[in-house]
């Protein structure tokens, strides 16, 4: 750590003290990853079937199948914007 002037304490988590942090590390990581996959898969399917429905002439199922795209987009956004979110309040953390 960075030397403090006199009368400073530097804090911040302690992830070693809990047993187990590395799993649960491990496992965060394969649910995020699991969710991006799942996301871009969504949007895949959302995608082929907004452009058969389209070209097809089946406003309501191209409507739907548009959303489904817009749900992806936003569940993929979120999933990779949580660990730049969690990353972000940990380093705000550490220098409060």
């Amino acid at each position: 750590m960075d030397k403090l002037p006199v009368g400073l304490i530097a804090f911040g988590p302690n992830f070693g003290a809990i047993g187990g942090s590395g799993d649960l590390r491990a496992i965060v990581g394969a649910l995020l990853t699991y969710s991006l996959v799942i996301a871009v898969l969504m949007l895949v399917v959302s995608v082929a079937t907004w452009a058969i429905a389209s070209s097809s002439g089946s406003s309501h199922t191209a409507q739907r199948a548009k959303v489904g795209c817009f749900v992806a987009i936003g569940g993929a956004v979120l999933t990779g914007g949580a660990l730049a979110w969690a990353n972000w309040l940990l380093d705000l953390g550490a220098h409060l």
